[in-house]
This record gives C-alpha cells, structure tokens and sequence, in this order.
C-alpha cells in the first residue's frame, strides 16, 4: 500500500490575490483553479517539480474561518518551502515584497530563513545540505 498526504489547507481572504502571491512571489505553479457551487473555487498551487503536498487555497467563508487567516498555527513556522537555490529563491522573494523575519542562517542541517506570506503565516525557506 502507498500512501501520501496530497494536500494541505491554507485559510485565505481572497482567490486571486493569494494566486498571484503564490505564483509570482514564491514562483508555485497553479495547478487546478476549478469554480465550485456558491462561489467557491478548488484552487491548488505548488512547486513546479513538487515531491511532496500541494497546497489547497481555501477562501474563509465564515468569521471563525476569517479570524484565523494569516495565524492558523497560532504563529509557529506552519509551511516549508525546500529549495535547491536559497540565494537565487532568497533574492527572488525579497524582489517580490517577501517579508523574511529573520537574517538567513547556516545551520548544521540546512540553510534557512523564516519568511511570512501575504497573510502573515509563517513559512521557513530552507536549502538541506
């Protein structure tokens, strides 16, 4: 039996803005942009060459939902995004108005950065060594 997570929800204020933040600033291909009943979309961006989980840009439809757009883990690191290129990603974000929350770091492991995206979530950037 092989077995998969395929997708994971991000919370979002608005379908367009949040594709064109997905696609321009972090360089994700739209996979499916499908319309739905009542206004609804599947809409499902990911890396290019993606290995791992897409993700489900989901518009908040009601308060609750609304209230957690942008904290959904209550401000913890709640996406990576692992790179091949953490310079030429690093420079490419910052050109796009990315906000990185920190200076990026060598680590034993790995280089990375914590960055937030246009909600506020946080995400790290990270090259493994």
């Amino acid at each position: 039996m092989s077995r998969s997570i395929s997708h994971v929800t991000l919370v979002v204020r608005d379908y367009d803005e949040s594709i064109s933040f997905f696609t321009s600033a972090l360089r994700l291909q739209l996979i499916e942009d499908t319309a739905l009943a009542n206004g609804k979309r599947w809409v499902v961006v990911a890396p290019r060459e993606n290995r791992g989980a897409a993700i489900l840009l989901a518009k908040a439809v009601t308060a609750d939902q609304s209230n957690h757009i942008g904290n959904q883990t209550g401000d913890r690191v709640s996406f990576f995004l692992e790179t091949s290129d953490f310079w030429s990603d690093y420079d490419h974000m910052t050109a796009h108005g990315v906000t990185f929350a920190e200076t990026p770091r060598e680590e034993p492991y790995d280089t990375v950065a914590v960055f937030r995206d246009l909600y506020g979530n946080k995400w790290d950037l990270i090259q493994r060594k």
